[in-house]
């Protein structure tokens, strides 16, 4: 394994991935016979990515490896199983290495890794919060780095790279416990293996509205790929809700969003509730008895469920990642897509001081949507 290589955890992670490498063929590779023109490179220094139509289907850049750090829930494993089938198809080289199960998993993993990652060019990394990304990142730092979205954390880690701060979750409150005071060195690390240097170049690439932290560059996923390969998509007649797992993550009371979700279907004549793959079935089970919605577990990223289709005409979500993905995965689809704010009384009293600011944040930069009203 040398040239590229990618380190993903989540379906998103490496659905965000291929989309890198559709936007690099098409910035590097010559003009093929027959074939429309590459795309401008869409590297930006402010936010606000402009939707472009779909573009001619593009190889992946050649020795472009993802590694999947498998993670160990079962709806993540089946929906990274998928989205490895699709990269395979693209060409890319897929490695799945079952770093967390069993005894010596991790010292396994790094024996395993550390050659190729010495040897890569430029590495890819989905989740830079990640503890066992840290850990590899710190002990072979790469001289080329690209982070690509896993979710709004990308926001943070945009805005804490910039302030010089530690790597730490939006949603986690305050410095930790014991496992984060011992594993707060991994981290110092980790953060100025991830920033630009003398030796090093750092790329961000987003669907998200980032401020370029001094010395990186950020471009703009326009979800090209995806629209090149799935839809456009058959529209219902009705709404669709898109499920968040802030329940399972401490930030909202389960109560209240089950109240919230009972009043969006009501409102929007919704029939459907896409579940987020963390969301626990005791909740889901609940969703469906309490407000009659059909509940689904989506088995690839729900841009490209949207994409392919049936979708509805309205898709209705919390403050997520989805709210600035989904228009772009969907432009010129028709359908249209509405963001929930978060009220303060939702919130748990043990949230971060940060949640409430944090996902006013995803919501209001969220220009391409739709707000709505609570009650």
């Amino acid at each position: 394994m040398t040239g590229r290589l990618a380190f993903v955890e989540s379906p998103v992670q490496l659905l965000n991935v291929l989309e890198w490498a559709h936007a690099a063929a098409l910035r590097d590779e010559p003009p093929r016979l027959g074939a429309v023109p590459p795309q401008p490179d869409r590297r930006r220094s402010t936010a606000g990515p402009a939707p472009t139509p779909p573009a001619d289907p593009s190889p992946a850049p050649a020795g472009l490896t993802v590694v999947v750090l498998s993670p160990t829930d079962p709806m993540s494993r089946g929906q990274l199983r998928r989205m490895a089938q699709l990269a395979r198809d693209e060409g890319v080289t897929v490695k799945w290495q079952d770093a967390r199960q069993g005894k010596g998993a991790v010292a396994k993993t790094l024996r395993e890794l550390a050659g190729p990652l010495r040897a890569a060019e430029r590495v890819i990394v989905g989740d830079p919060f990640s503890r066992y990304v840290q850990l590899l990142l710190g002990l072979f730092g790469p001289h080329r780095v690209t982070v690509v979205d896993d979710g709004t954390a990308t926001m943070e880690f945009a805005a804490q790279l910039a302030r010089g701060e530690r790597l730490v979750r939006w949603h986690r409150r305050g410095s930790g416990g014991p496992r984060e005071l011992v594993l707060a060195p991994v981290t110092s690390l980790a953060r100025r293996k991830l920033a630009p240097g003398r030796r090093r170049t750092v790329e961000i690439f987003t669907s998200l509205p980032v401020e370029p932290p001094p010395g990186t560059t950020v471009t703009v996923n326009d979800f090209a790929w995806t629209r090149s390969r799935f839809g456009p998509p058959r529209l219902t007649r009705g709404s669709d809700l898109v499920g968040t797992s802030l329940v399972e993550t401490g930030v909202v009371d389960p109560d209240e969003y089950l109240r919230a979700v009972t009043v969006l279907a009501r409102t929007h004549g919704a029939t459907r509730y896409f579940a987020h793959r963390r969301e626990s079935t005791d909740k889901l089970h609940r969703i469906a008895v309490e407000t009659g919605l059909e509940v689904v577990r989506p088995d690839l990223p729900l841009e490209l469920i949207a994409r392919r289709g049936p979708i509805g005409r309205t898709i209705v979500s919390f403050p997520s990642t989805v709210v600035h993905t989904l228009p772009l995965a969907l432009v010129g689809t028709g359908v249209k897509v509405a963001v929930c704010e978060i009220a303060p009384e939702w919130l748990r009293e043990n949230a971060s001081p940060r949640a409430q600011g944090f996902l006013a944040g995803v919501a209001g930069t969220a220009t391409r949507t739709e707000r709505l009203e609570f009650g």
